[in-house]
Formats: C-alpha cells, sequence, structure tokens
C-alpha cells in the first residue's frame, strides 16, 4: 500500500481524536497520502454499512446511530464517544440474527460537541473477514468552538509524542487560545505551540521527550474568544506519561528497518517500502493509531481498482494521508530486504490473520504510540509537518516561529 496518490495530498490536517489502542480495530483507507476517510457511507463493494455517515459534521442528537449487514453477521461493534481526551462507550447490542448493532438503551441521544468513532468486523458467509471504521462529529452550538485533541488522558506514550488540537471553527484570536492551553511537565522542559492555519495547534519540546516524563494539558478554553463572537467550552486538565524511549529507521534503499530501544540496536527487519511509481515519504512519523486488523482500499485514496484488502493485519498509521506500517502476507517472503513493492507503506512480513512470531507481529507488540519511524534514503519528499504528527521535520526555530505567543 502506499500514502495517498500524489495528486490527492494536498492540505492535510490533523486528525482530529487519537484514535489509541483498541483490540481489533478497522480503519477503511488505502496505503497512500490523502485523506481516507470521506463520501457515502460505505464504500463500493463494503459489505459494513454505518449511520451516520464517515465524514458527518454536525450531526443532531437525535440522529440514528447504526450498523447493519446485507448478508452474514457482525462479528464485533465498538461505539466510542471521544471528548477531551475521553473515551466513553456507547452501551449497544449485535441482534440475535447478527445483521444489525443499535445502541442498547431505547431512544438513545448523540452527545453534542463530541467526536464517535465506529468500528465494526463482520464475517461473511465464507469465513471471510471485513473490517471498517467510520468517524462523525457532532453539532457545535454556532457561538461556541471546541477542540479535538491528543493523545488519550491517562495513557503512556512514546518520546515522540506531539500534543495536538484540532478546532472545528476557525480561530482568529491565536494568541489568546494558545495562552489559554497550558503544558506543565515533570521534569521542567520547555513546550512551544505552532499553528497549522487557522484550525490546528500543535505543541512539542526542542527534542524527543525524555523517558519517564510526566506531562499535564491544562486547557482553558471556556468562554475564551477564538474568533469574533465565537467562545470556547472547554475546562479540563489532562495528563499522560512517557513511556520508554524506542525510534525506528527504514531505510528504503536497504530494504531494512532498525529498531532502537534506549539507545541501543534490537532488531534490523526486512522490509519492503513503496515501489519506483509510487514511493514512501522520507521523514520523521509518529505513530498514531494501532490497529491489529484494517482494510485498506485504493478507491479511497485515489489509485481506483489496484487493491482492496479487507484483513491487512498489524496496521500502524504514521501519517493522516494514509502512510502505514503493516504486515503483508500477499508478498512473496523473499520480497522482504530485497525489493520495493508497496504503494507508499512500509510492509513487514506476516501471515492471514496475523500472527505474533512474524516480524510484522513482534514489531506491533513492541510499538506505542507516540512512537518515531524515519524512513530515510527514499526517492520521495520529506513528509508534511502537518501530515500526521509530522512536526518533528521542523527545527526549533521554525518551530518556535510558528506560535502565536513569539
Amino acid at each position: 500500500m502506499n500514502h495517498v496518490a500524489k495528486r490527492a495530498r494536498a492540505g492535510s490536517t490533523a486528525v482530529l481524536t487519537w484514535a489509541g489502542l483498541f483490540t481489533v480495530l478497522a480503519v477503511l483507507t488505502g496505503c497512500t497520502g490523502g485523506t481516507p476517510f470521506f463520501g457515502d457511507d460505505r464504500s463500493p463493494g463494503d459489505a459494513i454499512r454505518i449511520v451516520p455517515k464517515d465524514g458527518a459534521e454536525n450531526v443532531g442528537a437525535d440522529s440514528r446511530l447504526a450498523v447493519t449487514v446485507p448478508d452474514g453477521r457482525l462479528e464485533r461493534v465498538k461505539v466510542t464517544r471521544t471528548e477531551d481526551a475521553e473515551h466513553q462507550e456507547v452501551p449497544g447490542r449485535i441482534a440475535d440474527d447478527g445483521r444489525s448493532w443499535a445502541p442498547r438503551e431505547g431512544g438513545y441521544r448523540l452527545g453534542l460537541a463530541g467526536k464517535y468513532s465506529v468500528e465494526a468486523v463482520a464475517v461473511d458467509g465464507d469465513g471471510h473477514r471485513s473490517a471498517r471504521s467510520t468517524t462523525f462529529t457532532t453539532l457545535v452550538p454556532e457561538d461556541r468552538f471546541i477542540g479535538y485533541f491528543k493523545p488519550e488522558n491517562r495513557s503512556t506514550v512514546g518520546t515522540g509524542m506531539i500534543v495536538s488540537f484540532d478546532f472545528n471553527r476557525p480561530v482568529t484570536h491565536r494568541a489568546a487560545v494558545e495562552k489559554a492551553i497550558r503544558i506543565t511537565t515533570e521534569p521542567r522542559v520547555e513546550v512551544v505551540g505552532h499553528w497549522f492555519g487557522k484550525d490546528r495547534l500543535d505543541f512539542r519540546p526542542a527534542s524527543y521527550w525524555q523517558p519517564g516524563t510526566k506531562v499535564t494539558v491544562d486547557v482553558g478554553l471556556r468562554d475564551v474568544e477564538g474568533a469574533p463572537g465565537v467562545y470556547g467550552s472547554q475546562r479540563k486538565k489532562v495528563t499522560f506519561t512517557v513511556g520508554r524511549s524506542q525510534t525506528s529507521v527504514v531505510d528504503a534503499r536497504e530494504h531494512t528497518m532498525e529498531v532502537r530501544r534506549d539507545g541501543e540496536v534490537v532488531s534490523t527487519v526486512p522490509i519492503t517500502a513503496g515501489a519506483a511509481k509510487t514511493t514512501s515519504y522520507n521523514g520523521k512519523m509518529v505513530v498514531s493509531e494501532l490497529h491489529e486488523v484494517t482494510r485498506m482500499n485504493g478507491d479511497t485514496v485515489g489509485f481506483g481498482g489496484e487493491y482492496d484488502i479487507k484483513d491487512v493485519p498489524h496496521a500502524i498509521r504514521l501519517t493522516k494521508s494514509g502512510t502505514f506500517l503493516h504486515g503483508n502476507y500477499w508478498e512473496d517472503p523473499e520480497t522482504f530486504g530485497s525489493e520495493n513493492t508497496s504503494h507508499g507503506c512500509i510492509g513487514l512480513r506476516d501471515v492471514k490473520g496475523g500472527s505474533s512470531d512474524t516480524p510484522a507481529g513482534w514489531f506491533f507488540e513492541r510499538t506505542l504510540v507516540g512512537d518515531v519511524v524515519e524512513v530515510v534514503n527514499s526517492t520521495d519528499r520529506t513528509v508534511a509537518p502537518d501530515n500526521g504528527l509530522g512536526g518533528w521535520n521542523l527545527g526549533w526555530p521554525q518551530w518556535k516561529a510558528g506560535s502565536a505567543l513569539r
């Protein structure tokens, strides 16, 4: 798979919320650049139908929430509301015939000013699994703005974690909003904000976090005027802890990935990167999601019908535009370490269904959200700093220049 077709890469913005570590997730995406979540409530040929549709905004409180399959059965469904980096699962049940899921409580109302994620896995009549994930956001009153942000409260993250806010409305009073978000650390380290346009604000230190650092994000946006007549509605404290250091360097020319843990090389893994016409981005990318199984569909990212793999194992998202490091069971094992064949993603040898005994399974089980994967020696350009959590590709003076408080 690949990052988005080059023509679909422009204007990337942040993923609205932190997806976290779920047991089994499904993402309708392609291994490419560009935005993978758009369009109708299902892609062509998608067996899992979800309402509200993927990417829907300003969804009303009384809107229908449902998951259905025309045939086969639903294996698992998880619906989560994310608000202020807190996750709350929506109670629901799969019908006795396995064809639908609905909230357990009758007359369930969606919460306003929230982001919902829906993850579903279905099995068809031949026993083949298919996965899908969608997101939608609910209505925010017109005179209010909120910021969807990550990482999750009380999470443990890698040393490359960037605190990222995506605002539901354009912010014109950037200094006031940035000043209202206070980040403190133990031990103390300077943390500076950087604006990407009018609706995204990221925070990071000059270099990767030290393992063991405790970080507190004090969101004091309530009643702060973000734009004329539009005021914030959030007041929240979020904490997270920086775990062990793990950084991985993918050499696209040598077809290897060197994994370093706390400065020591623990493994050199054979990989396959982007092919000559669909190269992988260079640069530092930060893990933002981990999925034990996901779907990758070329239709969603500009590759037409080149591929549609419904059960990609051990998928680790590196960019918003669709670059993943993932398990690959369909290539000849001799490909890994010798040839670049993907549409831009980084492939590790795996088996159908995934296994902890494969290179992909080994790496997946040792990865945290916030870990850094750096690609070198690709013929592609460096990944944009706002494509996912790509801010480490800016030097410290450039980063600080993007603050509204400087």
